[in-house]
């Protein structure tokens, strides 16, 4: 997928990415879902250039990773993976979101029982999901 474009609710903060992967997974994780509120929706990207940086805010959520959001309306943007640089942008936060499907589930073990997605793609547990995307 080509440069695509988006920002949190209030567009305070806006991307620009120039490259972006039409599959998007979903982390059922603890910190995503307190995060979020349910689970996380991200799509890998790079080439991210980011608007209104004084209005955003990094928290350094791990050793290895920070997560993005805006100062102003909370709205959640992307999970950064410091070893590679990568940035997993939210979904949600496209200015057009139809291109991206569901390809993976991860830290499905801590899903709750509440919501469950339709289709058949991955789903890793925690063990399978550190032993795939830990830093090495």
């Amino acid at each position: 997928m080509t440069a695509k474009t988006g920002h949190c609710l209030c567009g305070a903060v806006g991307f620009t990415a120039e490259v972006v992967e039409s599959s998007h997974h979903a982390c059922h994780c603890g910190m995503c879902r307190r995060w979020t509120g349910g689970p996380f929706l991200t799509t890998t990207a790079r080439g991210v250039v980011f608007d209104g940086t004084e209005n955003l805010v990094r928290y350094a959520s791990s050793t290895w990773a920070e997560r993005g959001f805006c100062r102003i309306c909370g709205s959640t943007l992307f999970y950064f993976l410091l070893p590679t640089g990568t940035h997993m942008l939210s979904v949600g936060a496209f200015d057009d979101p139809t291109p991206f499907r569901l390809t993976e589930e991860i830290f499905i073990d801590h899903k709750p029982d509440g919501y469950a997605f339709a289709g058949d793609h991955p789903r890793l547990t925690e063990a399978q999901t550190l032993a795939k995307y830990a830093p090495g």
